[in-house]
């Protein structure tokens, strides 16, 4: 059976978590919630070319996870990727610029949102394949434990990616070879539209992780904290050389699968969608932080503000760079 977070994962303010620590997940979290939201105004608007799968709601899992980790820490994402790519520190230029299908663009605007990155920064990419990360992660962490290094890699996926043979061959490597690579399930309790319940008869995901010998924790996705504290554990195992960890994080997207509108979601309540507002993350740590004095009103507000101000600059950038110049076609494709 998997283990399930121990008392001190499952409640960090025991802690004595460092104010330091809570403001830095509070940014990260405003910045993953503000970026996205101004990203679906812009794809319903007919400004952004395709889709955006956004990531509200889930601001908890990339800024727990990433705010325990080293800049040359690997990342590999999903569809769902611009919340890591967030709080793995790419910039709002870049990123928009990307959204936009411009040259200033992360990849040049070439790479668009399911499949935006920035190796110099560890985020090997967001992945517009299912479950296809897992082993691009399990690849880095195998590169990092070859050369000697002592950087560990992270995949990102959901639930219904578990389903998906690139998962269990992976997570089978990892351990076999005691990888120093994490397994995040963002465990949102649907695979695109079908409920957990529908495609698999296991409650807790994290079981799957004991078929290959690799410890598991289950953790309150929707409580930075909480998932912080987790991934710091789960990272010092991975350089201790003790092997792979997998955690699962009970979150929830509050958007469609795709877009901000979408098909209104008659695959789920409202009544679901409101009750899981209700626990939203960023409100959680702000009344946390407010109550044992870890920051100010004000100091929050700021946050907000400074970020607000920031993603209009980067939107104004993007508006008014060039696109791709048709003549660059074969740019990056072949080699000389």
């Amino acid at each position: 059976m998997a283990q399930r977070a121990s008392k001190k994962s499952a409640d960090p303010a025991a802690n004595h978590t460092s104010a330091q620590v809570v403001r830095d997940l509070h940014e990260r979290m405003v910045r993953i919630r503000l970026f996205e939201t101004e990203a679906g105004k812009l794809m319903e608007a007919g400004k952004l070319p395709g889709f955006l799968h956004l990531y509200v709601g889930q601001e908890a899992v990339a800024a727990g996870v990433m705010a325990a980790l080293r800049d040359d820490d690997q990342i590999t994402s999903t569809h769902r990727g611009h919340g890591h790519a967030v709080a793995k520190g790419v910039s709002f230029k870049h990123m928009y610029s990307e959204l936009y299908g411009r040259v200033t663009g992360a990849c040049l605007g070439r790479g668009g949102s399911m499949h935006i990155n920035d190796v110099s920064l560890g985020m090997l990419g967001a992945n517009g394949i299912v479950g296809a990360g897992v082993p691009i992660a399990v690849g880095a962490a195998f590169a990092a434990q070859y050369r000697g290094e002592d950087n560990i890699a992270v995949t990102f996926f959901g639930d219904g990616a578990t389903n998906i043979g690139s998962f269990h061959e992976g997570a089978n490597m990892a351990a076999i070879l005691r990888l120093p690579v994490l397994f995040i399930c963002e465990n949102n309790g649907y695979a695109e539209f079908t409920p957990q319940s529908k495609h698999m008869l296991i409650t807790d995901v994290a079981e799957r992780a004991a078929s290959y010998g690799m410890p598991s924790v289950i953790v309150d996705g929707m409580d930075a904290l909480a998932v912080h504290q987790a991934t710091l554990e789960a990272v010092a195992r991975a350089r201790a050389g003790e092997g792979p960890m997998f955690i699962e994080a009970k979150t929830y997207r509050y958007y469609d699968h795709q877009g901000v509108k979408g098909l209104r979601h008659p695959y789920r309540s409202d009544a679901e969608v409101e009750e899981w507002k209700a626990r939203d993350a960023i409100d959680l740590l702000e009344a946390r932080a407010l109550a044992d004095g870890t920051a100010t009103r004000a100091e929050l507000d700021d946050t907000w503000q400074r970020t607000r101000d920031e993603i209009a600059e980067a939107i104004a950038y993007a508006e008014a760079s060039p696109l791709p110049d048709p003549a660059d076609l074969l740019l990056n494709v072949y080699s000389g």
